[in-house]
C-alpha cells in the first residue's frame, strides 16, 4: 500500500479521492439522461465533497504532482462544468423551449462549457504543484456549480423563469473567466 503515499504514484490517496469524483459524476451524467435529478444531483455534491478532500490530502501528505493536477481538473471539468449544464439543460431548457429558443438555450449551454474548460486550462498553465494561491483569479469551477444549482433551484421552485436561467448560466460563465478575486478557502 506503499503506493498511496508516493507522489509519482497515480494511484496515490490524493488522485484516488479524485477517481471517486470522476465516478460520481459520470454516474450523475447517467441519472441526467435517466430524468432522475435527485440522484444527479446528490452525486455531483458526492463528487463535490472528494473534490475537496483530494486537494487537502494531497497537501497533508505531500502528494501534489502534475498528474494530479491534470487530474483534478477534468475530475472539475466532469463534476462542475458538464454535470450541472447537463442538469440544467435537460430539466429546464429542454422542457421550456423548442425552436430557436431551444438552439439559444445549446449555444449558450456550450459557451458555458467552454468558459468552464477555458478556466481549467489556464488555471493549469499558472499553477505549481503543492502551491495554493490566496485568492482565485475569476469564479473557480466548483463555485460556478453551486451558482448554477442555486439556479437550477430557483427555476425548480418557480422563483425564476427559464429566460432567466439563460441569463444567469451566461453571467455565471463570464465569471469563471473575470478579473473578480475569489478568496482560496
Amino acid at each position: 500500500m506503499k503506493f498511496l503515499f508516493t507522489p509519482s504514484s497515480h494511484f496515490n490517496l490524493a488522485n484516488m479521492f479524485t477517481f471517486v469524483n470522476i465516478t460520481a459524476g459520470l454516474l450523475a451524467t447517467y441519472f441526467i439522461t435517466q430524468n432522475n435529478f435527485f440522484l444527479a444531483i446528490i452525486l455531483a455534491w458526492i463528487g463535490g465533497a472528494f473534490d475537496i478532500f483530494d486537494g487537502k490530502i494531497a497537501r497533508k501528505f505531500n502528494l501534489s504532482n502534475e498528474f494530479g493536477i491534470q487530474l483534478d481538473s477534468f475530475a472539475d471539468f466532469l463534476s462542475f462544468v458538464l454535470v450541472p449544464v447537463f442538469l440544467i439543460f435537460q430539466a429546464t431548457y429542454a422542457t421550456s423551449f423548442e425552436g430557436i429558443f431551444l438552439i439559444a438555450a445549446g449555444v449558450i449551454s456550450i459557451y458555458y462549457v467552454i468558459s468552464g474548460l477555458r478556466r481549467l486550462i489556464q488555471f493549469n498553465i499558472n499553477s505549481d504543484a503543492g502551491s495554493v494561491e490566496k485568492h482565485f483569479v475569476g469564479v473557480p469551477t466548483p463555485l460556478g456549480a453551486i451558482l448554477l444549482w442555486l439556479v437550477y433551484l430557483a427555476n425548480t421552485y418557480e422563483f425564476l423563469p427559464a429566460y432567466g436561467v439563460l441569463g444567469f448560466m451566461i453571467l455565471i460563465g463570464w465569471s469563471l473567466n473575470s478579473k473578480i478575486k475569489v478568496k482560496h478557502l
